[in-house]
C-alpha cells in the first residue's frame, strides 16, 4: 500500500540529543569550538525573559532537525553565562553566531521568520560542503527519474517516503501528485494536492502539480485524435476541434504536437473563447519543468505572437 503524506508509518524517533544541546561558559570550547572543526555549529544566545528569543529558538531548532546532522545546535542562556557573551561581544538577544572550523563565519541578531532561519541554516551546511535536507534532494531526484523512466508506482512510493521525513517538501509534494496522476489516480491526485501544507500551498512545484491535474482531467473527455484531426483538415478555421485536437496529442503524451495545434490557433485568432489558446499553451507550460525545451521554445514562439 502506497503511504500518503498524511499517512503514518512506524519509524524509529529522531535522536537530537547531539544535534541540540544546552551549552555553557565552561563546554563553549568543546561544544561549540572543537566540534565545528568537523561540523558547522550554530550557537544561540537567548534568556527566559526574552519575548523574541521564544520564537526563535523553536524555529531554530526545527531547522537544525530536518538538517539532519549537516549543522548543530548550541543553546545559551546570557543570565547563566555571560563570560562568553561578553567575548563575543553580545549586546542584544537573540544572537545567533555560526561558527565553522572553529572560527565565526556568520550572524544575525533579533527574531527572523522560519524561512530565513532556513535559509540560514541551508547556507551554513552548503558551506561546509554539506547538504541542508539530510539527502532529500538526491532521493526526490532519483524518484523524478523512476517517475521519467515510466516506473510511477515505485516513484510513489519514494515521494511519500520522503514526505515522512519532510512532510513540507514541496518538491516531494508535487512529485507524489503527478505519480498518482501517470497512475491513473487523478482522484486520489486531487486529494493529496488539496490537502498541501499551508506553508507550500503557494509553492511552484505546487502550482505545476495543479496545471499537471487539470491537464489530467481534460485527458479523460479527449476525443479520438484522427477524427479530430479530420475535422482540421477538413476546415481549417473550426477553431474547437483544433483546440480539442491539441488536448487529445497532450493526452496521448505528443506535448509539442499539442503545442503546436495551439500556437497555430493562437496565431488565427487570439481571442477565441477568451484567448483560451493562451490560457491552454500556460497550463501546458506550467505543468513541465522550467528547463524544459518544449516549455522554453513555446514561451518564446508564443510571447513572439502577442508582440507582434
Amino acid at each position: 500500500m502506497l503511504l500518503g503524506p498524511n499517512d503514518t508509518a512506524p519509524r524509529p524517533a529522531a535522536d537530537t540529543a547531539d544535534l541540540i544541546k544546552d551549552g555553557s561558559d565552561q563546554t563553549f570550547m568543546q561544544d561549540v569550538v572543537e566540534a565545528s572543526k568537523t561540523v558547522p555549529v550554530i550557537v544561540d544566545f537567548w534568556a527566559t525573559w526574552c519575548g523574541p528569543c521564544k520564537t526563535l529558538g523553536p524555529a531554530l531548532e526545527s531547522a537544525v532537525t530536518k538538517a539532519k546532522g549537516a549543522v548543530k545546535l548550541v543553546k545559551i542562556d546570557v543570565d547563566q553565562n555571560q563570560q562568553i557573551a561578553a567575548q563575543l561581544r553580545v549586546q542584544s538577544i537573540p544572537t545567533v553566531y555560526a561558527f565553522w572550523q572553529g572560527q565565526p563565519v556568520d550572524a544575525f541578531q533579533g527574531a527572523l521568520p522560519p524561512s530565513e532561519v532556513e535559509s540560514f541554516v541551508k547556507k551554513l551546511a552548503e558551506q561546509a560542503g554539506g547538504s541542508a535536507d539530510g539527502g532529500l534532494a538526491e532521493a526526490v531526484a532519483a524518484a523524478e527519474e523512476m517517475l521519467e523512466q515510466g516506473d510511477a508506482a515505485s516513484a510513489a512510493e519514494t515521494f511519500a517516503a520522503i514526505l515522512e521525513e519532510d512532510p513540507e517538501q514541496a518538491a516531494a509534494y508535487a512529485g507524489l501528485v503527478r505519480a498518482q496522476i501517470a497512475l491513473g489516480e487523478v482522484d486520489q491526485a486531487e486529494a493529496i494536492l488539496n490537502g498541501a501544507p499551508a506553508a507550500i500551498a503557494r509553492a511552484p512545484e505546487l502550482d505545476a502539480a495543479h496545471a499537471a491535474l487539470g491537464l489530467a482531467r481534460q485527458a479523460a473527455n479527449a476525443g479520438p485524435i484522427d477524427e479530430l484531426r479530420g475535422k482540421v483538415e477538413a476546415d481549417p478555421d473550426d477553431h474547437q476541434s483544433r483546440y480539442d485536437l491539441a488536448v487529445a496529442l497532450h493526452a496521448s503524451g505528443r506535448t509539442q504536437e499539442a503545442v503546436d495545434e495551439l500556437l497555430t490557433l493562437f496565431r488565427k485568432d487570439r481571442e477565441w473563447n477568451d484567448a483560451a489558446a493562451k490560457t491552454q499553451l500556460f497550463t501546458i507550460f506550467d505543468a513541465l519543468p522550467p528547463k524544459d525545451p518544449i516549455a522554453l521554445t513555446g514561451r518564446r514562439k508564443l510571447s513572439s505572437l502577442i508582440f507582434a
